[in-house]
């Protein structure tokens, strides 16, 4: 049991790490292959800034100056992946206190439950990132695949195959740690019944014990010694 519950945390902790580190790249989107080739220039974009390179090695980065002129794509996968870190951390912290290897947290039955808990804001938070992805790559290659769009076309960037692994890893420690509670509530049932029936033996023990010895004491003759 121990051992699933560390399994299910070392997934949750890597798929929280990858949802950060999805959510501080800038390689959301690149731009295509097709099109670098002629002009040796790259240029990828995140959610927070906008960047461009060279064959030479030299990137420069702008950042969006202002909310209000980002598109509102980009503004929706920023909300949902700051709440995939959050739900991620929240979940993290009740994870290591409803594991059964620390100390605190009260007893079996309240570490089954936050670790419920626990389970329950990974799971979310795998939602969150993966609806964030997700809706980003849609908008990418709707763009990609229309001919009237004449503007720069751009390609999935490695942010996004990040953030589904993270959102994936997230998910399965979660569903993992909501599991969890169904075994920690079948011991207590299994311990539950084997301490009733001690009991039931002990005091049947103590009633037979506690009976007096009603047989009356035999009186030998002197001759029967003889």
């Amino acid at each position: 049991m121990l051992g699933i519950q560390i399994i299910a945390f070392i997934f949750c902790f890597c798929g929280l790490g990858a949802a950060i580190a999805a959510t501080a790249s800038n390689e959301w989107k690149v731009t295509s292959r097709a099109s670098s080739v002629i002009t040796a220039t790259w240029v990828f974009q995140g959610l927070w800034m906008n960047c461009a390179g060279n064959a030479l090695g030299a990137f420069h980065c702008r950042p969006h100056l202002t909310i209000f002129k980002v598109e509102g794509y980009i503004q929706a996968c920023r909300g949902l992946m700051i709440s995939a870190v959050c739900l991620g951390f929240f979940g993290a912290v009740f994870g290591l206190v409803g594991m059964k290897c620390t100390k605190i947290g009260g007893s079996d039955q309240t570490k089954a439950k936050i670790a419920c808990l626990a389970g329950l804001n990974f799971i979310l938070s795998g939602l969150c990132s993966m609806t964030s992805c997700s809706l980003y790559a849609n908008r990418i290659t709707s763009e990609f695949f229309d001919p009237s769009f004449v503007a720069q076309k751009y390609e999935l960037g490695a942010a996004l195959f990040i953030g589904w692994a993270g959102a994936s890893l997230c998910i399965i420690g979660g569903i993992i740690f909501c599991f969890s509670i169904a075994e920690n509530s079948n011991s207590a049932r299994r311990g539950y019944a084997y301490n009733g029936a001690t009991s039931v033996m002990s005091s049947r023990t103590k009633v037979h014990n506690s009976v007096p010895d009603k047989t009356p004491p035999k009186h030998f003759d002197k001759n029967a010694y003889v």
